[in-house]
């Protein structure tokens, strides 16, 4: 089973995802309205945000996303049986995957970039900005594909270890 302490960690970094999805929806909700417009606080303050929407969109998304897929593992850590060094590359892989899959779609929004291929590919935006987003896109890709085997080998695991019918 993870640790107490991890799930809880994955369950608080989750929260954190849902929290950063919240901030980057005012943006995507700004960059949308093309003014800052909070009635009856604010209203009609031009402003000119980078990006278009489907970048904003998938921004958001993925915070919402991995934020939910970290409160899931955590939650379900109970039925994952692992030995400590399987749970810390769980553990990690997933902080890794969450996180750098979210920060850099945000980046991507905000820069006008995909960071999809080095040199930028057939997408606009500026190439050393692509570049660094691209090369912090190769941990999470790693990290995804080393946290789902170990959540199902660990979920196995328990499966396999239980006592018939319990």
């Amino acid at each position: 089973m993870l640790s107490e302490r991890r799930r809880a960690l994955l369950i608080l970094n989750g929260i954190g995802l849902l929290v950063t999805a919240l901030l980057i929806g005012w943006f995507y909700m700004f960059f949308l309205l093309g003014a800052i417009d909070l009635w009856p606080f604010i209203q009609d303050v031009p402003v000119k945000i980078a990006g278009d929407r489907r970048a904003w969109n998938m921004a958001h998304l993925e915070a919402i996303t991995n934020g939910t897929l970290l409160i899931a593992i955590g939650a379900a850590g109970g039925y994952i049986r692992l030995g400590d060094r399987a749970q810390a590359w769980l553990f990690w892989s997933s902080l890794a995957f969450a996180w750098l899959f979210t920060l850099p779609a945000f980046a991507n929004a905000a820069f006008g970039t995909r960071g999809l291929e080095f040199g930028g590919g057939p997408f606009p935006g500026d190439v050393t900005i692509n570049n660094i987003i691209f090369v912090f896109g190769w941990p999470p890709m790693i990290g995804v594909h080393i946290a789902f085997p170990l959540m199902l080998w660990g979920a196995w695991q328990h499966v396999r270890h239980m006592r018939g019918g319990q």
